[in-house]
């Protein structure tokens, strides 16, 4: 299956044989969770939701500070 992830206007296709948790693309991607929220469509996704079938996401980096 194809994952395409968006993020800061920048497209990566991911391939994979078989399901994975967006947790698991995020460490692939090297990008601590804590750090972005993912969307799907318009909607927010939590990172603990599993990729079945190609998928395009969108990352949204989350900032903090004070």
């Amino acid at each position: 299956m194809e994952v395409g992830v968006t993020q800061d206007g920048e497209r990566t296709t991911l391939t994979f044989d078989g399901p994975i948790l967006i947790s698991d693309l995020l460490k692939q991607m090297e990008i601590p969770p804590s750090t972005v929220l993912t969307i799907v469509g318009e909607q927010i996704v939590p990172h603990t939701s599993t990729i079945t079938d190609d998928v395009e996401i969108e990352l949204i980096i989350v900032s903090s500070g004070g």
